[in-house]
Parts: structure tokens; sequence; C-alpha cells
């Protein structure tokens, strides 16, 4: 297969008539730049790198607008919100989980998101028996990859207790819990699921949290999978920072920093309550910061500092989390409006050399490679053919060129001007529309009819 992109993105900056064959395997064979168009070649306008949705609770979805409203006393917060989840959460079945994910993924290669790391928690059945397959859950998320063609890195979520006192799960939690030794067999059966998907399927690990896990199996955990992303909620919520503080003596970053071999495998979800010094030290690790900033605007978590982050050569992804909007453009915008309003500023995250979208996108698809364990993020030969072409003939983009066409696309723009998505080489989206979409759309309204008044 060969692509024709008038002007693309490449390592080296913007190019013009850049054509890329993509080999039989998914990757990238070659570039070329100045050549003419050819016959044989799916011509676009502008191909850049398609991003990896870094962070996705893909049942959540069936969620979106279910929860607006205060609480019993008058307010509302991330632990009300929890609740609510939970009560839901409690109604799915393996059907939905496949339903759902499927479509959650659908969109996200709408969206612009050529692979999505679903970090998958929900194991068990309602009381919390597990299915005659330990794996059971983990098999549906892959078959909905297989529907979707999404690249999918799967991170088979441990969680143990309900707070860093080791209490029990509650009601709904209980569908979450593994032991250490529940979850080796439990990585047995994910490796399995993924194997029946191409090649580029990751396999990847997630502590849930630091109030969700031993300290003793904290540090044993990453054994189970010696290569490979590890994922962990941290430094979320301010309640959660008191808690550890409380229990383990230390601030959860601090700790964190303390006593976990934090490296690049490692991606940080939220990251929302750090201070300064945390955020210094953790950027150094060479982890990654996962950031779902409209998650994180719905649920009152904070503010990342992504202006100190990133002057310190920290890295980050973005992700989808929640999922209650995919939308890839608006989580951008989202990220650097944050930072305008906390510091007063404008085009907070540009640097002397890029504009703010340009660098925010190098960013993403530098750091969400790394968070999912893909080689990715760059039009180059031997990366997975990841690409993502925009509408050039959208006024948003007329007369725009160079990084002018990403700030076009990111703030003034929208996902309307993704055209064409190709997932390690797999063309799924057309015209911006996914190619099996009536079926997973059809599917998802179904379990949408079953699950009605839940909560």
């Amino acid at each position: 297969m060969k692509i024709f992109a008038q002007t693309a993105l490449l390592p080296s900056g913007w190019a013009e008539d850049v054509l890329i064959k993509v080999l039989s395997d998914g990757r990238i064979g070659s570039v070329h730049v100045g050549t003419k168009a050819s016959s044989q070649a799916a011509e676009v306008r502008v191909l850049v790198p398609a991003p990896v949705n870094a962070h996705s609770h893909g049942f959540q979805r069936a969620m979106a607008g279910l929860t607006e409203r205060r609480g019993p006393a008058g307010t509302d917060s991330f632990w009300t919100w929890r609740r609510l989840m939970y009560r839901f959460l409690d109604q799915l079945t393996p059907d939905h989980i496949e339903a759902i994910t499927a479509f959650v993924q659908m969109e996200m290669l709408e969206a612009g998101y050529a692979s999505s790391v679903e970090f998958h928690y929900l194991h068990h059945q309602p009381g919390g028996a597990p299915y005659d397959a330990l794996s059971e859950m983990s098999e549906r998320v892959a078959a909905a990859a297989d529907c979707s063609g999404i690249g999918l890195t799967l991170l088979p979520v441990m969680y143990q207790y309900g707070g860093c006192d080791q209490r029990d799960l509650g009601p709904g939690q209980i569908r979450f819990r593994n032991d250490l030794s529940q979850m080796t067999f439990l990585m047995d059966g994910a490796r399995r699921a993924l194997q029946a998907l191409p090649a580029d399927a990751t396999l990847g690990l997630a502590p849930h949290s630091l109030r969700a896990v031993s300290r003793s199996d904290l540090v044993q955990l990453p054994e189970l999978l010696p290569k490979g992303p590890l994922h962990m909620h941290l430094a979320e919520q301010q309640a959660e920072v008191a808690e550890v503080q409380s229990n383990w003596g230390a601030r959860p970053v601090e700790w964190a920093l303390e006593n976990m071999e934090l490296d690049k495998r490692w991606c940080l979800i939220h990251c929302t309550q750090m201070q300064r010094h945390e955020t210094q030290l953790l950027a150094r690790t060479g982890a990654v910061a996962g950031l779902c900033p409209m998650t994180e605007a719905s649920l009152g978590d904070g503010i990342f500092d992504g202006v100190q982050w990133l002057n310190e050569g920290g890295h980050v992804a973005i992700g989808s989390d929640s999922n209650i909007r995919i939308s890839l453009s608006e989580e951008l915008r989202m990220l650097d409006y944050s930072q305008r309003l906390r510091d007063h500023s404008r085009a907070a995250l540009a640097s002397e050399v890029h504009s703010t979208g340009r660098r925010m996108f190098d960013a993403i698809v530098t750091g969400g490679a790394r968070a999912a364990g893909r080689k990715t993020g760059e039009i180059a030969a031997g990366h997975w053919a990841d690409l993502m072409s925009l509408d050039g003939d959208h006024i948003e983009l007329y007369g725009r060129t160079g990084d002018q066409i990403l700030d076009s696309y990111i703030f003034a723009g929208s996902d309307a001007l993704v055209r064409d998505v190709w997932s390690a080489g797999r063309h799924l989206v057309t015209n911006g529309r996914h190619s099996a979409r009536s079926q997973i759309e059809a599917a998802y309204r179904e379990t949408l009819t079953q699950l009605t008044d839940t909560l």
C-alpha cells in the first residue's frame, strides 16, 4: 500500500510531496520526499502521525451524560461520581463490555487516535465471583479491538483494597479484586487473548493506585512483566494525597519516587496534585505523565503543571479516561487552556522553537508511543503506520502552512477535520467515518437499551 501526502509532518519537520510505502505487516517501509503523486497511492492533503489514546476505561463511555446531578448533600465530587459509577458497572455483562468498548474504540479512531491503552480493572462477576475464565473480560476487550481494528495495549489492573488501610472492597469494587497469584493467571489469559489480534497488540500491566495495592505487592508486581509498559493512577485527588500521607508518611509522588523504580516504562496517570519539587523530580525519571484533561476537568481533579513539566524535559501522553467525550482536538485545547487560566497567560505551552499546537502534538505522539509500548509516533521507516490525514480543503486550514496547520486544527477546528486514519496500516476511517460504524453502533444501541435506568 502507498500513501501520497501533499504535506506531511516527518521527524525532520514539515515536508511537501511525500510518498509513504506501507508494508504488508503494517509497518512503514519507506518515506520519500519531493516525489510525484502515483495513481497507485491513496492521496491526502495533510498527513501527521496518529497519536495514542494513553488512558481509557472503555465501559464508562455508556455513562456519558448520566452523572451531572448534585449529590444528596447538595455537593458533588470525584467521590460521589465514583459511587454512581460503581452502581452502573454492577449491571455490566461481558457482552455489554465488548459492545461498549468497540463503540468507544471506533470513536477514538474517528477522532484521530490510531491506538488505545485500556486500563482494564473490571474483571469479575457482580458480587466478585470470577468468571469460568479469569481473563473473560480481558478477552472481551481484545474482541472489541478485533472488531474496531484499533491498535490495542491492554493493561490488566491489580486492585486489592479499598484504601491505604487495606479495608475490604465495597459493592461494585469487589468486581476488581485480584491478589498477586491471581494476577499471574490473569496476565497469562490476557496474553493469549492478544495473540488472536494483529502483531501490533501489546500487553502491559497496571497497579491501580497506591491506595488500592499493598506496598509489598507494588514492588513485586512489575516482575510479572519484565518488559512492557507499566501504568498507575497517581496523585489525582486531594483526599487521595491526604490518605497516602496519613497512612504511609509521605505524599504519593514523594513515596513513589522513594520506593519505586520509576523509569521510562512507567506512565503515571493524572498527577494533578503535585508540588513543584515533585514535578521536577518526577519529570526527570523518564516516566510519562498520562494526562486526561477533559476528565480531570469533569471530576474536579485539578490542573497538571504542564509548563514546568515540559520545561523539565518531562514526557506526556493524552488519554480520554472516563470517555465522556472522545475528541483529540478538545483534549489538547483543554490542556493548554487550563495552563492559561491558572497562570493568566497565553500560548502557555509554546516554546521558542515551536507553536503551542506543534509542541503539544510532538509531545503526545512521542510520549504516547512510550506509554503504549508501541513503535509509533513518527512517519518513519520501521514504525507502525499509525497515520491521520486532515482535511486540507476545510475552511479552518485554508492558507495554513507548517505549524499553523496544527494550531488551527486544535484551537479553531475540531475532529471534523480528521479525514482518514490508519492503524498499523489498517485503513479504518475514510472521509471521517469508520468502515464498520453501522454494525458497531447497532450493537451499542442494543446495549444502551438493556442498561436504561441503571443510574
